[in-house]
């Protein structure tokens, strides 16, 4: 809806009967948050004067300078389908300012446009593809969340094995109607498990998408009695869910990641944006795999999932793959990600790490063919093959270490995003799992 002007806007709300406009906007763990206003607030909303306490969103501000305002950006202007027609429900999503009319630093969608916007002047444009599994489960009698599921179903399974399947249909259909382009949709390998990807686009627009995908997939399961979770690692006998994300750059329209003189079709700019994001893919690993949960997905003895610091072309057990014979859509898949992370951090990481590849054309390596989890230690020693941080304590203590990512989040972020794993890390650490008692109460 980029052709949206205020006066547009304020005349679409009006002749299309919508009565709540929701300012959406992300916290520093990826969390959305959202102000409702009526349309009779939308004219100052839209002018950029509404007001809300930082100080009550966890990183944000401290209570003696929390007054914050939400910016629409008028470009993610949508309705929601799934509310009713008669009183509709629209959002923007809002970047945020101070009183003295700056960017607030600890904004994470700020971060992304920052880094984006040092993209451009180079000639840039990060373009992003994610794919973004999750779960179905059963609610309980009372509505809340549980971990259960009868189905069986499989790989690409349907209906009546997939009982999710009308669920996943809604959403498609919800999300295509809120301007989404919906590539494909199937059952994933566990039962209970989906994963609609959706076309790629800029980085700040994809996040975005991101965030607004999440919203919608919890609504609509809702709606069918089910709960959604993109918790990495819900359950210890069912596989782990993932957000695999395909970066491309683009210059003058051109993607600039394929070459029809190399033998292979990678350009030496594609490689350089490898190498860069092997170079910072410990501290990465704190952003794109966020939470204690995520490892318990990243573990080598689990879900055969991508821990390997390694790229390949057509090896699925490489960290980075880079699909073959894409010619000007090449791409490269960094397979480690989950969707706790905050996409604006998580992506703002990942191009900077990129961008500093090219800068120093730091080499990757020769690309590992051979299934690395059959490796001995040995050959994956011999092959420069190392582990991803094994938890989120690891991966903090990198970002700690890496100038380059923390300069990307900046100072605030930085110092209260740290602060606040390390908490989350300690409490983890100190609580006693119903598996410790299980196995030690008895025996010791």
């Amino acid at each position: 809806m980029d052709a949206y002007t205020k006066d547009e806007i304020i005349r679409f709300v009006e002749e299309e009967d919508v009565e709540f406009i929701r300012l959406q906007f992300t916290d520093m763990f990826g969390t959305m948050k959202n102000m409702a206003v009526t349309k009779s607030q939308l004219a100052k909303a839209i002018d950029n004067k509404c007001l809300f306490d930082g100080s009550l969103i966890e990183g944000f501000a401290r209570i003696e300078e929390s007054d914050m305002y939400l910016y629409p950006d008028l470009s993610t202007f949508v309705t929601f389908p799934w509310r009713p027609q008669t009183g509709k429900v629209a959002r923007f999503i809002c970047d945020i300012y101070r009183p003295d009319g700056k960017r607030f630093e600890g904004d994470p969608r700020y971060a992304l446009q920052k880094t984006e916007a040092e993209a451009k002047k180079l000639g840039y444009t990060f373009e992003v593809g994610p794919e973004c599994e999750f779960f179905l489960f059963n609610t309980d009698e009372n509505g809340n969340p549980t971990t259960n599921t009868s189905e069986q179903a499989g790989y690409f399974d349907l209906a009546p094995l997939d009982t999710g399947e009308n669920a996943r249909r809604d959403m498609v259909m919800m999300l295509e109607d809120m301007g989404f382009e919906i590539i494909s949709s199937e059952h994933e390998k566990s039962p209970a498990q989906h994963e609609i990807d959706f076309m790629f686009d800029e980085g700040i627009k994809t996040a975005d998408n991101v965030q607004t995908f999440k919203f919608a997939v919890k609504t609509i399961a809702r709606r069918h009695g089910l709960h959604a979770t993109f918790m990495p690692k819900p359950r210890t006998d069912l596989n782990g869910s993932g957000m695999h994300l395909n970066f491309s750059l683009k210059k003058d329209g051109e993607n600039i990641f394929y070459s029809k003189d190399s033998a292979d079709g990678l350009s030496d700019t594609a490689r350089y944006f490898i190498g860069g994001l092997m170079a910072h893919v410990d501290a990465l690993t704190a952003l794109t795999n966020p939470t204690v949960n995520s490892y318990k997905r990243l573990n080598p003895g689990q879900d055969k999932a991508p821990v390997y610091t390694a790229w390949s072309f057509t090896n699925r057990t490489a960290l980075i793959r880079v699909p073959s014979n894409m010619k000007e859509h090449t791409r490269i898949d960094l397979r480690s990600p989950d969707s706790s992370a905050n996409p604006y951090l998580a992506l703002a990481a990942c191009l900077a790490a990129g961008l500093d590849g090219i800068k120093n054309h730091t080499d990757p390596g020769e690309p590992v063919e051979g299934n690395i989890f059959k490796m001995s230690a040995a050959d994956r020693a011999e092959n420069g093959i190392r582990l991803l941080p094994g938890s989120l304590g690891e991966a903090i203590d990198a970002l700690e270490k890496d100038e380059l990512i923390k300069g990307v989040l900046g100072a605030d972020i930085t110092e209260k995003y740290i602060a606040a794993k390390r908490a989350e890390y300690a409490d983890y650490c100190a609580h006693v799992s119903r598996w410790e008692v299980d196995e030690y109460l008895y025996k010791i």
